[in-house]
C-alpha cells in the first residue's frame, strides 16, 4: 500500500479505514515514526483546508477522530520506540466559562500534530494551570474563553506563572471568540490563535519549530 492512502482516508474522515491502513502500514514494515509522520501530514492538510474555508468544523472533527484511530494503534509502539512528543501542552477553558467545543477541537488538533496534551476541562481555576505547569513540567499552557467576563482569568494565570518563576520556561497561548491578538499582547501572552489550525502553527512556533512570520 502507499502511505498516501492514509492521508486520503484521514482527509475523508474514514475512521475505520485509517485504523485499518495504519495497521497495514506497520505490518508491511514501515517504521512507527514514518507512519506517525504520515498521520501528522494528513492532519496538517486538514488544518490547511480549514484555514482556507474549504472545510468546516464538523469535517475537521471527523478527521480528528480518524487521526485518533491511527494514534491509538501507534501509541504503545511510540512509547516502546522512545519517540517523544514535540512538547507537552496543558489546555483548558478558564474559570467562569463552561464552553468546551472549541477547546476540545484545539486539543484534538494538538494531539494530531504530535503534542502530548493534558486537558484540564472547563471552569479551570488559576492554580490548576499553575500546578500543571510545575508538577507536569508543561511547555505550553493554552487557555480558552468565550465569555468576556472570564477573559481576565487569563491575565491572572500569566501573572502567577511569572511570580512562580515559570514565565520563561512555560509559553502561554490564548484563544476564543472574544479574544484578539491585541488582547493577548496586552496581558503578556506569548501567542494568540483564532482557530484550531492556527493554534497548532502557533504552538510549533513557540517551541521553535517554525519561524515567526514577519
Amino acid at each position: 500500500m502507499k502511505l498516501e492512502s492514509i492521508i486520503e482516508a484521514l482527509n475523508n474522515g474514514e475512521i475505520g479505514r485509517v485504523s485499518e491502513l495504519t495497521k497495514q502500514a506497520l505490518d508491511e514494515g514501515n517504521g512507527v515514526k514514518t507512519v506517525l509522520d504520515t498521520l501528522i501530514k494528513g492532519m496538517d492538510d486538514v488544518g490547511a483546508k480549514f484555514r482556507e474555508n474549504e472545510i468546516f468544523i464538523p469535517e475537521v472533527l471527523i478527521s480528528a477522530k480518524a487521526m485518533h484511530a491511527g494514534l491509538n494503534i501507534l501509541e504503545p509502539l511510540l512509547s516502546a520506540s522512545g519517540i517523544r512528543p514535540l512538547a507537552k501542552v496543558c489546555i483548558g477553558t478558564v474559570k467562569g466559562d463552561l464552553h468546551d467545543i472549541g477547546k476540545n477541537l484545539v486539543a484534538m488538533m494538538f494531539r494530531g500534530a504530535g503534542f502530548e496534551v493534558m486537558d484540564l476541562g472547563i471552569d479551570v481555576p488559576v492554580e490548576k494551570f499553575i500546578d500543571a505547569a510545575k508538577q507536569e513540567e508543561m511547555n505550553i499552557i493554552a487557555m480558552s474563553s468565550l465569555l468576556t467576563t472570564s477573559m481576565g482569568v487569563m491575565k491572572h494565570v500569566i501573572e502567577r506563572l511569572k511570580e512562580q518563576g515559570l514565565g520563561n520556561r512555560v509559553k502561554t497561548m490564548v484563544g476564543g471568540a472574544p479574544i484578539t491578538d491585541e488582547f493577548a499582547r496586552s496581558i503578556g501572552a506569548d501567542g494568540y490563535a483564532k482557530d484550531a489550525s492556527s493554534a497548532v502553527e502557533k504552538a510549533r512556533e513557540l517551541i521553535g519549530l517554525h519561524k515567526k512570520n514577519k
